[in-house]
């Protein structure tokens, strides 16, 4: 079982920065690649990022450039840099786990509101 905890969240300015944060507890880190997800009010669950025990990152394709993930598996911890923040961004994100050795599994955080607004 593995626990994750988002935080980092919050009410920043369009053209603003945050960095979010998400420590997984539980098992072993570096069996997971870790992503970062968002959903929006009425809209469905989407991939921002992820990144694999070794590091190779994925980005969705609007999101390149502006956000930037990362991992310290010294700490557990899975990282989503944001700058250039856009009203449109603003959506709950959740951190995600899922097991790279079988059997595979997959867990969700419970996320972290990111409003962009002035």
């Amino acid at each position: 079982q593995v626990q994750l905890v988002e935080s980092g969240g919050g009410l920043v300015q369009p053209g603003g920065s945050l960095r979010l944060s998400c420590v997984a507890s539980g098992s072993i880190f570096t069996f997971y690649a870790m992503g970062w997800y968002r959903q929006a009010a009425g809209k469905q669950r989407e991939l921002v990022a992820a990144v694999t025990s070794g590091g190779i990152t994925n980005y969705a394709d609007s999101k390149k450039g502006r956000f930037t993930i990362s991992r310290d598996n010294a700490k557990n911890t899975v990282y989503l840099q944001m700058n250039s923040l856009k009203p449109e961004d603003t959506a709950v994100y959740y951190c995600n786990a899922v097991r790279e050795i079988p059997p595979r599994m997959d867990y969700w955080g419970k996320g972290t509101l990111v409003t962009v607004s002035s």
